[in-house]
């Protein structure tokens, strides 16, 4: 049987959704093509009419990962200050650190990102800069790449934050880590805009 090029766009996507979930659950090395595929309820003989390895897969895995995250957390926040802080509140929250296959790909993934190859690294990186760059506008509307660094700086403060409450297995400590780190992120982000000149 012979399928449309939506079918074949809609089967890779769902192959790129269920891998996503599955590298930020188990990590990236740990999820083998058999067990993505079965995810996503194909063969494994599929997996080739898609992506040429699994790094092809891992790469495009993120970019789509970090597409989804700026398109529904950051672009819907607000504007100017209130939107700096609906998105560390939603970074840093009880759902986001007890759902990390539905959350950020850097919290999950990012010591294993560092030891991929080139092309992961790069799509990482401008991936991860899509998401910034959206953060700093709510920072410098008028120039935001004048706070790309400082902005890279919080967001790994978050994710680090994250990534601690997680493994810690004390509940009340890891809730009272997410409500330290909000006030840490957003005491940063402030004193980043006050340095810029912004008042929004």
């Amino acid at each position: 049987m012979r399928y449309g090029k939506d079918h074949k766009q809609a089967t890779r996507q769902r192959i790129i959704e269920t891998a996503g979930r599955r590298f930020k659950q188990d990590g990236i090395d740990a999820s083998g093509i058999s067990t993505l595929m079965k995810d996503a309820g194909l063969t494994n003989g599929a997996f080739y009419t898609h992506f040429t390895s699994k790094d092809d897969l891992v790469a495009t895995t993120i970019t789509d990962q970090l597409q989804a995250q700026n398109a529904s957390v950051v672009t819907q926040a607000a504007p100017g200050r209130a939107g700096l802080e609906q998105i560390v509140r939603w970074y840093l929250s009880a759902r986001h650190r007890d759902s990390p296959g539905d959350g950020c790909p850097s919290a999950a993934l990012l010591d294993e990102i560092a030891r991929c190859a080139d092309p992961t690294k790069q799509a990482y990186t401008d991936g991860v800069l899509l998401v910034i760059d959206g953060i700093a506008a709510r920072m410098t509307p008028s120039d935001p790449l004048t706070v790309r660094t400082r902005t890279l700086s919080a967001y790994a403060m978050m994710a680090g934050t994250l990534q601690l409450c997680r493994a810690l297995t004390d509940r009340q400590l890891s809730d009272d880590l997410l409500e330290q780190g909000i006030r840490n992120t957003l005491a940063l982000l402030d004193v980043e805009r006050e340095h810029a000149g912004t008042t929004s």
